[in-house]
């Protein structure tokens, strides 16, 4: 009986698994991104491990321990002289600065790289039309409206709110932040026309399609890309000023609720662009939330590289190392709040 309840769970759970498995591939990238270039400048690595706690097995290669351990929710890089000063000439802190900020970076590049890879993916393997920036029609109800506020069918969407539209998914994105009115530039018959106080939803609009060709697939991955960063920043600069509070924050176990989720959607609608689309918005926000100028993130060590650039000199070890391991404190207690912040919002689903 209990071996067929626990069959029933694991399999009524295996989308929970698939998203462990995509968030897991996510965090690996940006991992192997910083192993890779570490290897490359023959920096002694003395740890490679995915995942974070306990270490469940590992195996030893050359100087470099292998290992996994037991909570799937991050991994790290243990580079020798990356926290302590070392005489060995193969230490990270003997490097020249120059490598020293291409390893600390190529995490957040691979992230954003991988990202690249998953839109272009999506983009070619969904049988819709391409999305472009300019109206097709306006709903029933909203048409009058669209017609009062000089808003036509076929109109190019130039700039909402000053803000210059990327791709078609911006629209609905900018206008969602938008309280009340909003400010439009189009173009309509090539002359650009500006719109001011304009009231209409994302609700009340379809945007119009052209058929797919290599050419617009090829630079759609290059726009949408660009425009899930700019999301990303523009979400976290929502988030500092106060527009957004803690309880819309997502840690790993938010995260990876949001693809079960979406990955369950995708397997009853046989439609992957949903999934694929978050997987993409996750490894860029990983890759960006990482070069954030934050102790212990690789944004905080990158400051300290391009302040020892400008000196000439390298800040002590030891004030860095007291700085990064402050951060890192905060930001374990910050990401333990979220997390059962998140359980939390398990339970009560």
């Amino acid at each position: 009986m209990f071996k067929i309840e626990f069959l029933s769970f694991i399999a009524s759970k295996w989308t929970v698994l698939i998203a462990l498995l995509f968030f897991g591939v996510i965090v690996m990238v940006h991992e192997l991104g910083h192993f890779t270039f570490a290897k490359l400048f023959k920096v002694k690595v003395n740890e490679f491990s995915m995942g974070m706690g306990p270490k469940l097995f590992g195996k030893k290669k050359g100087d470099t321990q292998y290992s996994v351990r037991l909570f799937p929710i991050g991994g790290f890089v243990s580079m020798e002289g990356e926290d302590e000063d070392s005489d060995d000439e193969h230490a990270f802190n003997n490097k020249p600065c120059w490598q020293r900020i291409v390893i600390v970076v190529a995490g957040a590049l691979v992230n954003i790289f991988l990202g690249l890879i998953i839109v272009a993916v999506t983009l070619s393997i969904n049988d819709g039309l391409a999305g472009t920036n300019s109206f097709h029609s306006f709903t029933v109800d909203s048409k009058q409206v669209a017609e009062y506020n000089g808003l036509k069918s076929k109109d190019e969407i130039i700039k909402i709110d000053g803000r210059r539209v990327l791709y078609y998914t911006d629209i609905g994105y900018l206008l969602s932040r938008t309280d009340g009115t909003t400010d439009f530039v189009v173009e309509r018959d090539g002359e650009k026309i500006e719109l001011t106080d304009v009231e209409i939803s994302p609700f009340q609009i379809t945007i119009l399609g052209v058929d797919k060709s290599f050419g617009n697939v090829f630079t759609d991955t290059f726009k949408q890309s660009a425009s899930i960063c700019r999301m990303v920043w523009l979400s976290l600069f929502d988030m500092v000023t106060g527009k957004y509070s803690i309880k819309d924050v997502s840690g790993p176990v938010g995260v990876i609720d949001f693809m079960s989720d979406a990955a369950a959607e995708s397997v009853k609608t046989t439609d992957y662009t949903g999934l694929f689309t978050m997987m993409a918005l996750i490894t860029i926000n990983i890759g960006l939330f990482n070069l954030l100028p934050i102790p212990a993130l690789d944004g905080g060590r990158l400051l300290f590289l391009f302040i020892e650039l400008i000196r000439r000199k390298p800040i002590n070890q030891k004030y860095e190392s007291l700085v990064h391991g402050i951060g890192m404190a905060i930001l374990l207690l910050f990401m333990v709040a979220i997390t059962f912040k998140d359980i939390y919002t398990l339970f009560i689903k």
